[in-house]
């Protein structure tokens, strides 16, 4: 058995997070850093301070959504069709449920902002350090520029 799959063989399939569970709660974006896999050059995905919260439930329900810092604000309360798409392109919001593993977390999609998303496993590693979470995504291919690399978002708690 690879780490990886050890890794997600820890995984607590459709069982509610225990009531003593760390990661449960309300986390503040504190910052979206992309790495290229290639270079492991690293800049902010979402400008110099983005804005979100993740939240974890004890029933077992998730929720992210985070933003650029100087997102666009429509001419009228309906944006354009343009300005909708950009007003689109530069947040992320997704819900479900979450399983936990050993340094692993998995969500499993309800509802997305990305309806490809929707219905999917988004399997992310963490380390939580006191009242600091940082959420590791699997390499993907950036939308952006096409390189392959990975998200690192560092996450406070709300207190």
């Amino acid at each position: 058995m690879t780490k990886g799959n050890e890794i997600l063989a820890s995984v607590r399939l459709g069982k509610p997070p225990p009531p003593d569970c760390p990661v449960l709660g309300t986390w503040r974006l504190r910052s979206y850093v992309r790495e290229r896999l290639s270079d492991g050059h690293r800049y902010n995905q979402f400008g110099e301070a983005p804005i979100g919260y993740i939240g974890y439930a004890p029933d077992g329900r998730m929720y992210a959504i985070f933003t650029r810092d100087d997102r666009i604000i429509p001419g009228n309360v309906v944006p354009t069709d343009q300005e909708g798409a950009e007003l689109l392109s530069t947040m992320v919001a997704y819900a479900g449920t979450f399983s936990l593993g050993k340094n692993v977390v998995v969500h499993h999609v309800d509802i997305s902002w990305n309806q490809a998303w929707t219905g999917t496993d988004q399997v992310r590693h963490f380390v939580l350090e006191e009242d600091s979470l940082t959420i590791i995504t699997p390499p993907y291919k950036s939308y952006i520029d096409g390189s392959m690399g990975r998200s690192i978002l560092v996450w406070n708690r709300v207190k």
